[in-house]
């Protein structure tokens, strides 16, 4: 393990029955996340990660807590240990932008459990209310050729690019219609269309409800200065210093793209080469395979 790291946090989707680090043989740092989750909560969000059932687990409003909590849980736990290397930087994949943050000291954890609460299910509640999906698009991938296919699909709907997640990959994002239309057209485009499971059209302006929400939310948190650099989804590059600055990054991030592989291209650029993935999964570690080989994703889990 290098001297030094840049912190990866996942984001939704990495959730499983199973996960958890506050299992039987983790440090009593990573059971106590658990224990301060599962109070603020009112809930036992350890015996959901633990347990199941899946289909509550994988609820919008769910499954971004426990992850959050996960994540944070491990990242303690390693550092309870002495076996956590000294962090230069972080970055999160949508969600796991609030757990970077939380990690680098912006606002406590339960500030960000109550954040990452209201996120989700303000998310879901504006999901059940647009009905829309989205489709990943595999192949040799350029912002503007995928920015032409979504317009000229959109119609009368709302079509957006909405995940960068590598140079082979692009997550569209809106109204069923036009996502059904991009599905047709993608083959011809000549990209892999795969329709997702999800709950809605995340990070397109069909979250705009969610969005504002999330910005009366944010006002009512205590903000402290970061303590390493973070990478923010919408603009790729490390947060300004300022609160106000983070938290209008925030609330973009729910209706604008998550500009995942510029964030790690630019992170390459700044000098970082060695990276820490936290659970769970190991979905970061994949996608980095498929952005620059070069740099070293190691598991923390």
């Amino acid at each position: 393990m290098p001297e030094s790291t840049f912190l990866l946090c996942p984001g939704q989707g990495a959730q499983s029955v199973g996960m958890g680090a506050a299992g039987r043989d983790a440090p009593p740092a990573a059971h106590a996340v658990f224990e301060e989750a599962d109070d603020l909560l009112g809930f036992s969000l350890s015996g959901l990660c633990s347990d199941g059932p899946a289909e509550m687990l994988n609820r919008t409003d769910m499954a971004q807590v426990a992850i959050y909590t996960d994540s944070v849980a491990a990242y303690r736990g390693r550092a309870s240990t002495g076996t956590l290397p000294e962090v230069t930087a972080a970055a999160g994949l949508s969600l796991g932008e609030f757990t970077a943050l939380h990690l680098a000291g912006a606002f406590s954890f339960a500030d960000g459990l109550r954040l990452v609460k209201l996120r989700g299910e303000a998310m879901q509640e504006a999901a059940e209310a647009s009905g829309g999906t989205m489709v990943a698009l595999t192949g040799e991938v350029e912002e503007e050729a995928i920015v032409r296919l979504c317009d000229a699909c959109r119609g009368d709907g709302v079509l957006v690019p909405a995940n960068f997640n590598s140079p082979m990959q692009v997550v569209a994002s809106g109204s069923v219609d036009a996502c059904a239309r991009l599905a047709e057209a993608a083959g011809e485009a000549g990209y892999r269309a795969t329709e997702l499971s999800v709950a809605g059209a995340f990070h397109s302006p069909l979250m705009a409800p969610a969005a504002e929400r999330l910005r009366a939310a944010l006002d009512g948190v205590g903000w402290s200065p970061l303590t390493v650099p973070v990478y923010a989804n919408v603009t790729a590059a490390p947060h300004e210093a300022d609160a106000e600055s983070i938290k209008a990054r925030l609330v973009e991030q729910l209706t604008a793209p998550v500009r995942w592989t510029q964030s790690m291209q630019r992170a390459a650029a700044d000098g970082h080469r060695d990276f820490l993935e936290l659970p769970p999964g190991r979905v970061l570690g994949g996608l980095m395979r498929r952005i620059d080989r070069s740099l070293k994703v190691t598991p923390a889990a």
